[in-house]
């Protein structure tokens, strides 16, 4: 499950891909509003993705947020390796933050890795498919056709 952190996190940027067109900063107290996140929790979170490289900030009274990179070039597998770590159920299949089992005997013959290995690997490219773009253009699918998530 995602942890609070990293949900506010790409509610903040889902916003700022979507209101922010021409790259105007936005300010904190209008991201927390509109997305009911706590201001010093976001205030945080924007300042981990602005180190991550994801956004960029300019301060002073006009001042705020802003993408750093494109909407098509963010995406969620980013963001929950920034704030919740490894994307694979098991710590031997995970990429960035493998470990060993220590139960494991032999990892080569294991069909319990092999398994998760797989779960790792749809779960790593579906989330690297899921841009800030390709939420948003969901999200407007879902507006014209409210049903159309239950029929998956």
């Amino acid at each position: 499950m995602l942890s609070k952190k990293t949900k506010y996190a790409i509610n903040a940027l889902v916003f700022l891909a979507r209101e922010n067109k021409g790259n105007e900063p936005i300010a904190i107290a209008s991201i927390s509003q509109s997305e009911n996140i706590p201001r010093k929790f976001l205030e945080a979170i924007l300042l981990d993705l602005k180190n991550a490289g994801m956004l960029n900030s300019k301060k002073g009274k006009a001042g705020g947020y802003y993408l750093q990179k494109s909407p098509d070039e963010i995406n969620i597998a980013e963001v929950v390796r920034l704030f919740d770590g490894a994307i694979a159920l098991l710590p031997c299949v995970a990429h960035l933050y493998y470990a060993r089992c220590d139960e494991c005997k032999d990892e080569a013959t294991c069909g319990i890795r092999s398994v998760f290995a797989d779960v790792r690997a749809e779960s790593v490219n579906m989330l690297k498919k899921a841009t800030l773009s390709e939420i948003i253009r969901r999200g407007e699918e879902l507006t014209k056709n409210p049903h159309a998530l239950d029929k998956k």
